[in-house]
């Protein structure tokens, strides 16, 4: 079992490379951050847990800029996005900053993904929800090539392109966690994915989940080994956690607050007291 934790990093949050300093001292095996470029005014996507969309939704720094500035200050905490949103991105931009971060952070980067929520968000990247998902897949298919082959070239229904050259090349293919609910990201997470990340808590029991990607997996005869499953935003008990790892869970990662230094110290202790 491994042991991470996940925020949206602010300007009024304790920096990032404090932050990265923190985590690593304290023995965490990696940090997840979040990703929305902006929040539309329009507020007509309901937030998936309810109730007002929190602050740090709307104040959220750039991923890939946070977590090179905790890469460059650690050597052995793993840097993720938790999630990116590449149905909002360009593959080919995309592909280039994973490789450099990976690359930078000498392969310590985890590519959490997903196809997001905030229907007015992707409208305004010019991304139809409809087809978001296809769009998702052929992303992740894409950057695969691109990050094995030079010349690299894909054509897909959304995503297409003739053959390019494209450097760095990651020092391993990053591994791919795919976020959503329960069956549908399972499902995805079987499929193309390495790994398979959903919110703790919100698909009833979480050991449901190990079932549910088994059976994925079994359906495109792969070995359920081979995709990882973390609870995100997980579980702080010790006994749940216990359970979790019994169960077959790989990870715990958990949720850290938006807050500051003062604030925020004083919980990373708490939780490393758990791990």
């Amino acid at each position: 079992m491994e042991f991470g934790v996940a925020i949206f990093p602010t300007a009024y949050t304790m920096p990032p490379v404090e932050l990265g300093v923190a985590l690593e001292e304290r023995g965490f095996e990696s940090v997840w951050v979040a990703e929305h470029t902006h929040i539309p005014a329009s507020r007509k996507s309901p937030y998936p847990g309810g109730g007002d969309l929190p602050q740090m939704y709307y104040d959220t720094f750039d991923p890939f800029l946070a977590l090179t500035a905790m890469a460059s200050v650690t050597k052995k905490l793993k840097v993720g996005t938790g999630i990116c949103l590449v149905v909002e991105r360009d593959p080919i931009v995309t592909a280039k900053e994973v490789a450099t971060l990976d690359v930078m952070s000498g392969g310590r980067f985890l590519f959490g993904i997903g196809g997001g929520w905030n229907i007015e968000e992707m409208e305004n990247h010019g991304t139809e929800s409809s087809t978001r998902f296809k769009r998702m897949r052929e992303s992740v298919e894409a950057m695969r090539v691109i990050w094995a082959e030079d010349p690299a070239e894909y054509h897909g229904d959304v995503i297409d392109f003739d053959p390019i050259h494209l450097s760095p090349k990651p020092i391993s293919p990053p591994p791919v966690h795919i976020g959503g609910g329960s069956p549908h990201g399972a499902r995805r997470a079987a499929s193309y994915g390495n790994g398979w990340i959903p919110i703790g808590g919100r698909d009833g029991d979480p050991l449901d989940h190990v079932v549910t990607l088994r059976e994925e997996c079994e359906k495109v005869g792969r070995d359920p080994s081979e995709v990882e499953l973390s609870s995100y935003f997980g579980p702080t008990d010790p006994a749940e956690i216990e359970r979790l790892a019994e169960g077959g869970y790989d990870r715990i990662v958990f949720g850290l607050p938006s807050v500051s230094a003062e604030k925020l110290l004083p919980i990373l202790d708490n939780l490393a007291t758990k791990i």
